[in-house]
């Protein structure tokens, strides 16, 4: 684990010091703006020091790639510089945090330790071993909440101690939380004037922010970081996003096409996800700046929709320590996938033989980023469109790879992909030739990341096999010497696994209640057909030993007023009543 921390000293104190870190598995607080548990580290001291904890094991850990490093690095020397411009230095200390802490608060004689709120599983326990070395020690602990626009725990309590299963649902909770509270003041050289930061002679040699080569990466042949880190250049970057007035006013999706496959000056996802952005600051200029252009009308909630979905994976993984896996996972189906390494290396590498795949897993490897299409196309080919192979595994390579991955919303998402959870339209699937030829017609993306392949024309460079031989040779590319052929056919691999998918989601439907109340049932009002699977997903897979009987539910139903209306076939869900529509009364719309 990584962690940025704070020290300071009290004036009324003989060298006594208050300590603010805030950490993460890679921290989420590299900033000075909006952030209320640096804020509040300096409140009544007379001594300051920013510290972030490199922790050796996870520096030498084989899951983070080096164009996450490196953001990472950057991230921190712009912390560094922006604090020198108070007079106040960046430290970085190796070691474990639970053997660093004690040490610093011997030295430093540290009273008072603030931090943000990690809501994540291994964030939560890490934070509260650290809170008990504190206690001990007699230190004060102060934490808030900034890496999230809500209070994820009073969500789950405002749902009855349950996650929402769906985004739906989702929705229609923060509609009744409070308000996301509005961005603390920057740190400025007035806020710390009453703050020192002691600072040695060889500071960096002691405490400097290290290199990748320091790290143990080999830097030969890196090419220059299309995604540069830090604060400074992701608060330039939302300058730049809010610039775009018109999507703003007018909120229309961006349409996909070529150039919206390529790294965007305007892009923010990287630095929301180590917190160089404050989520809350983009949440307000979004707000601010929509009101001015409609004339203060309320935004819609879609005007902040990369936010919410970032919120709501949050919210369904923060009590969920297995929400990265399969197994002991209660909103994961359990999908008997299959293991095939030779394979899973193929599309990892960007060697699958069709060039649309290729060429993303290419950019994903070489940048860090891809656009989020671009992910769906890749993580439906490994999982339940070609391969057959687990979300778990390529959730470990965009781990490795992906700029912004984040615990909940990597995990979240590939759930999401493989319809493993939260979205069980498994008979849609990315076509690996098709869809990237209607994105980018001519192939300019292709040719850009795989250059083998310049050669061939628009016709054939998304189905390079299909090219005759003659074209092959015109193109210096014969596929299957100088590309690889196919590794799948996709019209029969997709075919057999929509089948898979269809026997799974009927095998789980045809399991009937379990011996306890109905009045158990995670259902709230406005659940959509999609949202009621996902909560029988839940039950079953929670705890495999009750037992719903359909007309244990309708009677259920019954009891809320609800009214049995019509007939319907359906494939998801109770399959003993196969073919039976609810329309269900009181705004609850649910289909099964």
């Amino acid at each position: 684990c990584c962690a940025p921390a704070v020290v300071s000293c009290c004036p009324h104190m003989q060298e006594t010091g208050h300590c603010g870190y805030s950490w993460s598995k890679v921290r989420k607080g590299l900033r000075l703006h909006d952030n209320p548990s640096l804020r509040d580290s300096i409140q009544g001291a007379d001594t300051l020091r920013c510290i972030y904890i490199l922790d050796p094991w996870f520096a030498g850990s084989s899951n983070v790639g080096i164009n996450r490093w490196r953001f990472l690095l950057q991230c921190l020397e712009d912390l560094d510089a922006s604090l020198r411009k108070l007079n106040s230095r960046l430290f970085v200390i190796r070691g474990q945090p639970t053997d660093v802490f004690p040490r610093l608060f011997k030295e430093w004689q540290i009273t008072r330790l603030s931090y943000e709120y990690d809501s994540e599983p291994f964030g939560k326990e890490r934070d509260a071993a650290i809170q008990k070395l504190a206690s001990e020690a007699g230190v004060e602990v102060i934490v808030r909440i900034s890496h999230t626009l809500y209070d994820l725990d009073k969500l789950i309590e405002l749902n009855g101690a349950q996650p929402p299963l769906t985004y739906k649902h989702f929705q229609a909770l923060i509609n009744r939380m409070d308000a996301v509270e509005l961005p603390v003041e920057t740190i400025t050289s007035e806020v710390l004037k009453t703050c020192a930061t002691p600072i040695s002679e060889d500071h960096d040699d002691k405490f400097g922010v290290p290199t990748l080569e320091e790290l143990g990466f080999e830097t030969e042949g890196l090419t220059t970081a299309v995604w540069p880190g830090g604060e400074t250049e992701g608060l330039m970057r939302l300058e730049r996003h809010l610039e775009r007035k018109a999507w703003v006013a007018n909120f229309e999706r961006p349409r996909m096409n070529a150039n919206s496959l390529l790294a965007s000056p305007t892009g923010l996802s990287p630095h929301l996800r180590f917190g160089c952005l404050s989520c809350r600051l983009f949440y307000f200029r979004l707000t601010d700046l929509y009101k001015k252009l409609k004339k203060n009308s309320t935004p819609p909630l879609s005007l902040y929709g990369q936010l919410l979905w970032r919120e709501f994976f949050y919210t369904t993984a923060t009590n969920n320590a297995c929400f990265d896996k399969m197994e002991g996972n209660p909103v994961c189906v359990q999908i008997p996938w299959d293991r095939n390494p030779e394979a899973l290396a193929k599309w990892a590498e960007g060697q699958t033989g069709f060039p649309w795949i290729d060429a993303i897993m290419t950019q994903l490897r070489q940048e860090g980023w891809i656009h989020h299409l671009a992910r769906h196309a890749v993580a439906c080919f490994l999982t339940r469109g070609d391969l057959w192979i687990s979300w778990e595994e390529g959730m470990k390579v965009f781990e490795e790879l992906l700029l912004d991955a984040d615990w909940s919303v990597n995990a979240g998402s590939w759930m999401w992909l493989s319809c493993s959870s939260f979205f069980q339209q498994f008979f849609h699937c990315y076509c690996p030739v098709g869809f990237g030829r209607r994105t980018d017609p001519n192939g300019d993306y292709i040719r850009r990341y795989l250059p083998i392949l310049r050669g061939f024309s628009a016709k054939y460079i998304y189905d390079p096999w299909n090219a005759p031989e003659e074209i092959q040779k015109a193109a210096k590319c014969i596929i299957g010497v100088h590309y690889p052929k196919p590794m799948v056919n996709h019209a029969e691999a997709s075919r057999i696994n929509i089948e898979r998918m269809k026997q799974i989601y009927q095998q789980l439907s045809c399991y009937r209640g379990l011996g306890r109340s109905t009045d158990d049932l995670p259902i709230q009002e406005g659940t959509s057909q999609t949202g009621m699977s996902a909560c029988i997903t839940y039950i079953l897979n929670y705890n495999m030993q009750t037992r719903y009987e359909p007309a244990s539910f309708l009677s259920y139903c019954k009891r809320k007023s609800y009214l049995l209306c019509e007939l319907i076939s359906v494939n998801v869900l109770f399959c003993p009543i196969h073919k039976i529509k609810c329309k269900l009364l009181n705004s609850f719309k649910i289909i099964f």
